[in-house]
C-alpha cells in the first residue's frame, strides 16, 4: 500500500493555481512577441515596397534614356474612349517586352485582343503591404460627379461594370491637379501627364527634388498598372495621383498618395532614389515636390 501511495504521489499533475501560472506567463509572452513579429513582417514588405519602386525607377530611367521624355500619364487609341497607362510603356524595360507585344495599343482597353494583359498580375505594381485582390470591377462614373459626396448623395452605383483590371499600388504623380476633375483632363503641372511631354531637363527643382511615382491603398481607390475606360468612375486617377495635402490624410480626396506603411509613403524621385515622405510634410512643401515647374 506505501509503494501505491508513492507512486500516486509521483504522478499526480499540476495544481489549478499551477496552470494559470503558466498561462499566464505563455499569454504574457505572446503580447509581448506578437507585436515584434508583425513589426518584422511589415518591416519586410515596406522592404520589398522599396524594391519594387527601384525596379520601376530604373526602368523610368531607361525609357527616358531611350525616348528622350518621361512616360505619359496615359495614351489613348484613336477612339479616345479609353488609355493606356504610363506602366505599360515601362514592360519593355521591366522585363516584361513579351507582355507589352501582347497588347493592342490601337484597340480599346476593353478589346478581347487585350484579354491576356487585363488578366495579368503584375507583382512588382503591387505593395505586399497592402493586401487586396488582385483585380477590381471599374464601374461606370455615377450620377453626381466623381467626389466622394457627391457618390454618397447619389448613393450605390449598382450599374454594370465596364471593364475588370489588375490592381496597381504605384500610380504616377500627375500633380497638384486631380486628373477625373473635368473630361478631357486637365492639364497636369506634375511629371507623369497627358498631352504634353516631359523631360528630365523640364523639372525646374532639379530631379532630387521632385516626385514622379507614389503609392496608394486600394481602400483609397483601386488602381491599375493597365489602363482604364475614361466612362468609368474616377478614371484617370486609376492611373496617377495628386499631391494636394500630405500622404494618408484622413480627408484626404481618393487620388490622392496614400501607404500602409507607419509615418508615409514611399516615392520615386527624378533622379532615381526612391524614400519615405512622412505623413507630417507641410502641404506647402508636398504640393511643391509634385511640380515640375516654380512658382
Amino acid at each position: 500500500m506505501k509503494n501505491d501511495h508513492a507512486i500516486r504521489e509521483r504522478w499526480s499533475g499540476f495544481t489549478v493555481l499551477e496552470l494559470l501560472v503558466v498561462v499566464a506567463i505563455v499569454g504574457t509572452l505572446l503580447a509581448l512577441l506578437l507585436p515584434a513579429v508583425m513589426a518584422a513582417r511589415e518591416s519586410s514588405r515596406c522592404v520589398q515596397c522599396k524594391s519594387n519602386l527601384r525596379e520601376i525607377s530604373l526602368a523610368v530611367q531607361d525609357h527616358h534614356d531611350a525616348n528622350k521624355r518621361l512616360p505619359a500619364a496615359w495614351t489613348s487609341p484613336s477612339d479616345n474612349t479609353s488609355g493606356y497607362g504610363w506602366a505599360v510603356a515601362l514592360l519593355p524595360y521591366l522585363e516584361d517586352a513579351a507582355l507589352y507585344r501582347n497588347i493592342n495599343l490601337s484597340s480599346p482597353v476593353t478589346a478581347s485582343q487585350n484579354d491576356l494583359a487585363r488578366n495579368t498580375d503584375l507583382p512588382i505594381m503591387r505593395c505586399p503591404s497592402d493586401i487586396a485582390d488582385p483585380s477590381f470591377e471599374l464601374l461606370p462614373e455615377p450620377v453626381g460627379g466623381h467626389h466622394r459626396a457627391a457618390k454618397t448623395a447619389a448613393g450605390s452605383n449598382d450599374q454594370a461594370p465596364l471593364v475588370r483590371l489588375p490592381i496597381a499600388n504605384y500610380v504616377g504623380v500627375y500633380g497638384t491637379l486631380e486628373a477625373d476633375e473635368t473630361f478631357p483632363a486637365p492639364m497636369g503641372d506634375g511629371p507623369i501627364v497627358f498631352g504634353h511631354t516631359v523631360r528630365f531637363s523640364d523639372l525646374q527643382r532639379g530631379q532630387s527634388h521632385t516626385i514622379l511615382v507614389g503609392e496608394r491603398t486600394t481602400a483609397m481607390v483601386p488602381s491599375t498598372w493597365f489602363g482604364v475606360h475614361f466612362h468609368g468612375e474616377d478614371a484617370a486617377c486609376r492611373l496617377v495621383g495628386s499631391a494636394m495635402t500630405t500622404p494618408n490624410c484622413e480627408t484626404c480626396d481618393e487620388c490622392e498618395f496614400g501607404s500602409r506603411h507607419s509615418g508615409g509613403s514611399n516615392f520615386v524621385w527624378g533622379d532615381g532614389h526612391v524614400s519615405l515622405l512622412m505623413n507630417d510634410i507641410a502641404p506647402h512643401d508636398y504640393r511643391a515636390l509634385a511640380q515640375r515647374r516654380m512658382p
